[in-house]
């Protein structure tokens, strides 16, 4: 059967992040949502309801009958077997907000509804992007039983240091290990398929380091930290979210924060998360275009796709910056960087679209991946429109 991801309600709300993706596109823990989704039902036929611009390169569903689904929670037991067992015509309702529903995508409405069931259980909800590094070390605890089920890690080399238990290891085929410290007493650690830890890392968990990327010569790595696929972490980093394709290589310190894809931080590129008054943090709200209470005292920066900083950037504590932005003055960035802006001031002038794609041609090329027809186009809707 044919899953619908939906991002219903929430897309306005995980921006700068959503502006290049659908929020199921989104990664926390080990997987993307779409990805545990794919694994808890096992079925791969996927489309997306989004946004119509992201549309030419998230399929769109077909006319036919279908799971639509919300997918940025993570469910139980119980919720599993709920939307296994729904019948055409039937949804799952949470908080009053429809996540599941067994419907036909032709002539699609919701008005195709006709039993709701509530869900009685509380749910780890996502709806903004602190929730993503605030309960990542659930998700990681969620996908890490959901992956190493029945299967067998590859042995930890004897050069290693050890403190937990192995049972919270979990070391994918091709990956490598050496002189480096491994502490699972706080938290699970997940090595993908070929990575790699350098030598003199320390992992605190929970961790999880994606498939083909590297902890540089080191590290500090504190949970709850997911780095994704094809990524270069190296100097201090504490409970953050690197979606993929990015690189945050040498000395300096993020924590609190979610970084898009196709993203560098310059050598020393510093992020304040905590206030030096101790008070709450406030973050640039794109639906409500205001500075909002995050109700918490630690949050760094939040970071669209294809942006960079320059060596030695120095950004304030909730920043968020946008997408295919160029951060190189000196001083503090504002708390809001926008959407190409060139240098990171506000009113400077703006990163010119042909040259952004120049600059993304040459960033994904040395991870072997195409700057398609249909990424040009996003991005052209992002420079045009927002």
């Amino acid at each position: 059967m044919q899953l619908v991801f939906s991002d219903a309600q929430y897309w306005e709300d995980f921006l700068p992040l959503t502006f290049t993706r659908p929020v199921a596109a989104m990664r926390c823990g080990i997987l993307t949502f779409s990805e545990r989704w794919q694994k808890i039902l096992g079925n791969t036929e996927v489309s997306y309801f989004t946004e119509n611009y992201l549309q030419n390169k998230f399929k769109s569903p077909e006319d036919k009958e279908s799971l639509f689904l919300v997918t940025n929670f993570l469910p139980t037991e119980t919720v599993i077997q709920q939307i296994r067992d729904l019948k055409l015509g039937e949804a799952l309702v949470y908080e009053d907000e429809l996540v599941a529903a067994k419907i036909n995508m032709k002539g699609f409405s919701l008005n195709q509804i006709e039993k709701m069931t509530d869900i009685k259980e509380e749910l780890v909800f996502f709806k903004k992007p602190t929730d993503l590094f605030t309960y990542n070390h659930l998700a990681i605890d969620f996908d890490f039983a959901l992956l190493t089920e029945g299967r067998v890690s590859q042995e930890l080399s004897p050069t290693n240091g050890f403190l937990g238990d192995k049972k919270d290891l979990f070391i994918e085929e091709g990956a490598q290990i050496e002189f480096s410290t491994i502490n699972t007493k706080t938290g699970k650690i997940y090595i993908g398929k070929n990575a790699e830890v350098m030598e003199g890392c320390n992992l605190r968990g929970p961790i999880s380091l994606g498939e083909d990327s590297k902890f540089n010569l080191g590290s500090k790595i504190y949970g709850a930290t997911t780095i994704g696929p094809h990524c270069k972490v190296g100097g201090e980093v504490n409970n953050i979210i690197i979606f993929g394709y990015s690189s945050k290589g040498h000395e300096g310190f993020v924590g609190n924060s979610v970084i898009g894809e196709w993203c560098n931080l310059g050598a020393d590129t510093n992020s304040s998360n905590l206030k030096n008054n101790y008070s709450h943090v406030k973050l640039w709200n794109y639906r409500t275009k205001a500075f909002e209470d995050t109700g918490l005292q630690f949050a760094g920066l939040i970071m669209g796709d294809h942006s960079k900083t320059a060596i030695n950037t120095q950004l304030n504590t909730g920043t968020v910056i946008g997408v295919a932005s160029n951060i190189f003055k000196p001083g503090f960035p504002p708390n809001l960087v926008e959407n190409f802006s060139w240098g990171g001031c506000k009113d400077d002038e703006r990163f010119k679209l042909d040259k952004a794609y120049e600059v993304a041609e040459r960033a994904m090329a040395r991870r072997k991946v195409p700057l398609t027809d249909e990424d040009k186009s996003i991005l052209k809707h992002i420079f045009n429109t927002y």
